[in-house]
């Protein structure tokens, strides 16, 4: 990554401040010509999602550090695809990052198409400054004020991952932005977590829905398959075959033992209504597979939230859950054992609940935990971390709690609200 030269970023508001003078002035520097500006509500949050991808844009990775990149990705409301507009006078803004607390930043205060966007402290400087310009249906552009230019999904791209650029203001869709409104203003960054999200449909379900490749179901709600209970071998509601990915679906009430991964697998925007016997499991037999869980939540799991039957490494990021026993357990007494990973990122967990991860450090699990926020615990009886010796038959035992060579998290990796 390009890193922003020093001496260079010291005179950012300096040069800002010049910059403001001659538009002020009347020198047309970065002017929105025959711009119409749009209102926008300055006490609440925004995801922006894009008229050609209808993909949000967001700070990558949830970064919180000066210059990280800002790109689309599918839509999942969480803090890092949270912007406030703070007025800048004379409307014009400045848009904050729920997440890191930073502006949107014209990178190296560039005058050229194809120039990123990126973080980075909010210095107030012109080229953080931006004005809403409609555009049909209710859309707006994005129009710098140091360049004159439209923020702009890269190349007219659909994918996750591509970034953000200006590009000359040509009102293209991929320069087209609706303004979702998510929230109002008040809490801090890093701690704006996506509210439950309202089903556009729902489907009854009379059997296992198997998918390979990717499969996004639209935010429509599954439910009514098994009993609803924590009987062992239940069938899943979801399969996915090794590759597969699957995004915003809502599994409702009778979701039986929720999704199996048969390989590497990923779950992006997956919400949990009502847990059954596990929201989802990792089987497989790879040690180089992963499956993700990226967004999304779930609540009222009786038991496990995840389990990790096979080998590999389960990655739990950007996520919620209420009411559940555990988050996350390493399979204790599988007829065959294997060394899990298991990493937890950025993660909210409500009470009641009684542990986020449970490992077999006897077999050498290795579990990593960042940025979990705990809620409604003050007298501090959620478990962060567990080691057991884990068995191929009969129960497993309790061997430790807290940070080890194991169980990888620093107390200052854990917050309570």
């Amino acid at each position: 990554m390009q890193q922003h030269p020093r001496p260079r970023r010291r005179w950012r508001a300096v040069v800002g401040a010049v910059v403001a003078a001659v538009l002020a002035a009347g020198v047309g520097v970065g002017t929105a010509v025959g711009a119409q500006a749009a209102t926008v509500d300055t006490s609440t949050w925004y995801v922006l999602v894009n008229r050609q991808s209808t993909k949000a844009m967001e700070v990558a990775g949830w970064s919180t550090a000066d210059g990280a990149v800002v790109q689309q990705w599918a839509r999942n409301d969480g803090a890092w695809q949270q912007w406030r507009f703070v007025a800048a006078g004379d409307g014009w803004y400045r848009l904050v990052n729920r997440h890191s607390g930073k502006a949107l930043d014209l990178w190296e205060w560039s005058t050229a198409d194809g120039a990123s966007f990126r973080q980075f402290t909010d210095l107030n400087a012109t080229n953080q400054h931006f004005r809403l310009s409609d555009s049909e249906g209710g859309r707006v552009r994005l129009l710098n004020r140091h360049s004159g230019k439209a923020v702009t999904v890269t190349d007219r791209s659909t994918a996750d991952g591509a970034t953000i650029t200006q590009l000359t203001n040509l009102n293209q869709y991929n320069q087209q932005w609706q303004l979702v409104a998510v929230g109002s203003v008040g809490s801090s960054p890093g701690t704006g977590f996506p509210a439950w999200p309202t089903a556009t449909g729902q489907v009854d379900v009379s059997a296992t829905i198997a998918i390979s490749g990717t499969r996004d179901m639209g935010m429509v709600r599954y439910y009514g398959l098994g009993d609803e209970g924590q009987d062992e071998g239940q069938d899943p509601m979801v399969r996915l075959a090794d590759g597969a990915v699957l995004r915003n679906v809502i599994l409702g009430t009778g979701a039986a033992d929720g999704i199996h991964c048969t390989g590497t697998c990923t779950l992006e925007n997956v919400w949990w209504e009502d847990v059954g016997e596990d929201a989802a499991t990792f089987r497989g037999t790879s040690a180089s597979q992963t499956m993700t869980v990226v967004g999304g939540g779930a609540r009222l799991a009786s038991d496990k939230v995840f389990q990790h039957n096979g080998p590999g490494t389960f990655v739990i990021r950007n996520f919620q859950a209420s009411g559940f026993g555990k988050l996350y357990r390493s399979c204790g007494n599988c007829s065959t054992q294997h060394a899990r990973t298991v990493r937890v990122e950025n993660v909210q967990v409500t009470t009641p609940a009684s542990s986020l991860v449970g490992i077999n450090s006897n077999y050498g699990d290795r579990a990593t935990l960042t940025g979990v926020t705990i809620v409604n615990d003050a007298s501090r009886k959620v478990v962060v971390c567990e080691e057991y010796r884990g068995v191929t038959s009969g129960e497993p035992t309790k061997i430790s709690s807290g940070p080890s060579t194991a169980c990888g998290y620093s107390t200052s990796a854990i917050t309570y609200r």
